[in-house]
Parts: structure tokens; sequence; C-alpha cells
């Protein structure tokens, strides 16, 4: 009976700091404004946020002869792709064109361009692209190339028809594309769930540490461990109700904004998901401990969590691919939590994958987060031994 009185007397104190945790936090306008900000508004923001796909890119046309030809090639780089914005009157002015940002891409057609087409030789187009934005320029230089091979391919066929072939009757290889789990493309449910994550991951870090920080700069951390308190029921209560604080975010940002908002599924199971955001704030809590041991002010801390947070999310494949790193940066991005959760919530959201198939990562995840979360609490009885 001793040891259950005791035990119940230890959550009990918990409990208590885990109200005393949410009321300062309420009380604390700005970081209260900015949770509140994080789980809405940012969200909105990345789901009305222009589109990383190519959308009417600016392109000039040089085309000497104006013939039909070269007319109806110029008419195929149109919205929503293209946009034709000038028609050079000089081909020395595309340099002057692209430099001055005027256009993303000059398309630049030969002499002789409808002749050539008409007696069945061989012709070539030149297009200079601008690609100081290197993902805009592929995707131009890309779209550009499917335009001019159907444009090549329906000339071939007139060919072939005068010379009496049926271009139906020749051999032809055709790729069936089938989308998974996102079948209409839609870019939002992107955008929604990896700025969700990044942001998760920041507030996961931040919340305890600015509990913790706070306590130093109102000097009540020493009238904290002088009470009959453990310095484990110290930092526990801050991790959790930054827990329960992060777990109502996450409900009006996913159930409410992302899902009634913008249509993003929940095709997995919710419980499974929310659980595992509670693990995940837990093993992103330890990083956030570690890095006020090091902060004696909030401003402080600001930048420590800046320096953790922008390798972490760089590395963890919520804005790129993983497989593209190099491989010492792929072993390194094992270590994260945020790599895993990546897995896990994507599986869980888009994917409505089920627990024995995510179960790896979530193990993973979960022993990264009670080590980090060990090393925390140590870190924190150290500083005041």
């Amino acid at each position: 009976m001793t040891h259950a009185r005791a035990a119940r007397r230890w959550c009990e104190q918990v409990r208590v700091l885990v109200s005393k945790e949410l009321r300062q936090l309420f009380k604390d306008r700005a970081l209260f404004a900015y949770t509140v900000f994080i789980f809405t508004v940012d969200v909105m923001l990345a789901a009305g946020a222009s589109s990383i796909e190519l959308e009417r890119a600016p392109v000039a046309v040089f085309a000497p002869e104006h013939s039909a030809a070269s007319r109806d090639l110029a008419g195929r780089f149109r919205p929503p792709y293209f946009e034709l914005r000038r028609q050079l009157v000089d081909e020395h002015d595309a340099a002057g064109a692209l430099d001055r940002g005027d256009v993303r891409a000059v398309l630049s057609l030969p002499d002789h361009f409808a002749e050539d087409l008409a007696l069945g030789r061989q012709t070539q187009v030149q297009l200079q692209v601008d690609t100081a934005q290197a993902n805009q320029g592929f995707l131009i230089a890309s779209y550009a190339e499917r335009i001019n091979a159907a444009f090549g391919a329906e000339w071939a066929q007139r060919r072939l028809r005068r010379e009496g072939i049926d271009p139906a009757r020749l051999p032809e290889v055709r790729a069936e594309v089938r989308y998974w789990h996102n079948s209409s493309l839609n870019e939002r449910w992107f955008n929604t769930v990896s700025e969700l994550l990044t942001m998760l991951t920041i507030a996961a870090i931040i919340l305890p540490a600015a509990a913790l920080v706070r306590e130093k700069e109102h000097g009540t951390i020493e009238q904290l461990l002088v009470a009959p308190l453990a310095p484990l029921q110290v930092v526990l209560s801050k991790v959790l109700a930054m827990v329960l604080v992060m777990l109502a975010g996450t409900a009006i940002a996913v159930l409410g904004v992302m899902h009634l908002g913008y249509g993003v599924p929940l095709r997995g199971s919710v419980p499974l998901f929310f659980s595992v955001v509670a693990l995940f704030a837990m093993a992103c809590a330890g990083v956030g401990i570690v890095a006020s041991g090091f902060a004696r002010n909030s401003g402080q801390m600001g930048l420590i969590v800046i320096l953790v947070v922008v390798p972490m999310v760089m590395l963890s494949g919520t804005w790129n691919m993983v497989e593209s790193m190099p491989a010492w940066l792929q072993v390194l991005t094992e270590f994260s939590p945020l790599r895993h959760f990546i897995v896990l919530a994507y599986g869980i959201l888009i994917r409505g994958s089920e627990l024995d198939v995510l179960w790896p990562a979530l193990l993973k995840m979960s022993a990264l987060g009670a080590g980090l979360f060990a090393i925390g609490v140590l870190r924190f009885r150290k500083q005041f031994r």
C-alpha cells in the first residue's frame, strides 16, 4: 500500500505541474500565438503557396519566316504550362531577354523551317532556358521536349500517309501509368502534410525548451528543485503539457484545416496517427531539453533550436528524397526521429498503411525517442547538482 500511495502522490504531483505548465503557456501571449499560428494559418499558407510545378512560364519566340508551321509550333507553348510573351525580331535579343528575366526560355526556329518539314528533311530548333532556378529550368526543358516531340510525330505521320503507310499499323510502345495514393496529383496534400511535419518538429523541440528556459529567466527553477519533486517530474510535466498542446493543435490542423478544408485524406487509423504524434513529440522533447541546458535566455534558446532543427528538416526527406542524398548522409538520417516519423505520417494519412507495415519505423522512432529523452533528463539533472 505504501508503494501504491507513493505512486499516486507522484502522479498527482505531475498532474499539478502539467496544469501549471498549461496555464503558463496560455499566459505567454507570444508563444501561445505562435502555437496557434503553426497549426492553422501556416498550414493554410502552405496549401495556398505557389506550386512547384510548371505554370505559365514566360517564353519568347524567334521565327524569321512566319510560316504556318512555325506559328503552329509556337502556338503550342500556351497556358497552363507556358505563356508566349514576346516575338523576337532579332535572334541576338534572346540573351538580353533571358538576362533581364523577362522570359524563362527562348525558342528559336531556323530559316526554311516549313520547307524542311514539307520535304521530309530533318530540322532542328533551339531552346535557350534560364536555369538560374534549376528545378524550373529542368521542367521548362522537359515540357518543351514533349511539345516538340509531339509536333515532330505529327509531321512524320503526315509524311507516312503521303507515302501510303498507315501509322496506326506501325509498332508502338505505350506506357500506361497508374497513380497510387494520390491519383489526382493534388499538390496540396503534399504541401500541407510536409508543412505540418516541419512545424511539429519545431514545436516539439521549442515548447519544452521554452518552458525550461522560462523557469530560468523567472528564477523559479531553483524553487522547483528544492521542492519535494524529482527532476524527472519537473521535466516530464513540461513535456506532457506540451505533448497535449501539440495533440490538440494536430487535431485542429489535420481534422479541421487539412481534411475538411483541403480534402487531405485520413485513410489509416486516426488513433494510431495521434499515438505516433505523441511518441514523436516526446522523442523531440529530449532534444529541446538538451538545448535548454545550453541557453540562458529565450534568445539563445531560439538560436540553438534553429541550429538543431534546420539540419533535421533538410536531411529528413520532408521536402526531398533521402535516396538522392550521398550514402553517408543517408546513414545520418537514420538517427533523426523525423526521418521515421515521415514514413509513419505519410503511411497512415495518405497510404492507409497499418501497424504490421509501419512497425519498423515505429520501433526506430521509439528507440531514438527513449534515448533522446533519457539524455535530456540526465543533462537537466546534472545542471543543478
